[in-house]
């Protein structure tokens, strides 16, 4: 199957916190969009590793994703190496997407720089034919995608460009309340942690709004860049 967008999270929940505003979008321009968490998030105070899968399975629903997978690699102790940089490219080259968005390029949880790393190296490797791999006994062929977008998560990191999701906001935290585990729940017996607060919910708000408000929109998602994007015309710059 191939995609046109591949979001990549070190977490179950990264993508659906930061960018899923923008797949909702594309997925109802017609979009093919899809997922890759790169681990179960097996270190998280709250829940469990096994019900975080479940959790990703009933966001991706909500999401309209065609695909969401997820490498369960050791979380916390990822590494950016051949090993991991392989799992991803292997990834790459089975939906060969048009567009990668990866974790934040610094953040509060070291997995997400590390993570936004590693999948951005993985990205150029991914187009190097010298590199074999194989997918059910077939080998792959070379992939490497247009482009890699850096979506900002709980550090303010400032934009390079921000997409308008005012009419998908709604879905977005619909797909974050299916972390039920993670987010706020007043019924819940495990430890409060930074994101399960009630106040957590209310900054995704704040923030979409602050990303809005430079680009005329009531609610954006910002990202960063590796390289500058080109443009056909300058009327496609609003």
């Amino acid at each position: 199957m191939k995609l046109d967008i591949l979001a990549f999270g070190a977490h179950p929940d990264d993508v659906d916190l930061s960018c899923a505003g923008v797949l909702l979008k594309h997925a109802a321009m017609g979009k093919k969009t899809g997922i890759v968490d790169l681990t179960m998030g097996q270190l998280g105070t709250r829940g469990s590793a096994e019900l975080r899968l479940v959790e990703a399975e009933n966001a991706a629903k909500i999401l309209k994703v065609s695909v969401r997978d997820n490498l369960k690699m050791e979380d916390g102790y990822f590494v950016n190496d051949s090993k991991h940089q392989l799992e991803i490219i292997k990834k790459i080259r089975q939906y060969q997407p048009e567009i990668i968005l990866a974790n934040a390029i610094y953040d509060r949880h070291p997995d997400h720089g590390k993570a936004s790393q590693l999948v951005s190296e993985a990205c150029f490797y991914s187009g190097l034919r010298k590199i074999e791999t194989e997918l059910n006994g077939k080998k792959q062929q070379a992939w490497r995608p247009k482009a890699v977008y850096h979506y900002i998560q709980f550090k303010n990191i400032e934009p390079h460009f921000a997409v308008d999701v005012t009419e998908f906001m709604e879905e977005k935290m619909q797909a974050i309340k299916a972390f039920s585990s993670q987010f706020y729940d007043p019924n819940s017996k495990e430890p409060e942690t930074v994101i399960s607060s009630k106040d957590y919910l209310n900054h995704i708000y704040q923030r979409a709004s602050d990303m809005g408000r430079i680009i005329n929109a009531k609610y954006a998602e910002g990202f960063t860049v590796e390289r500058y994007p080109g443009v056909e015309n300058l009327f496609h710059l609003t």
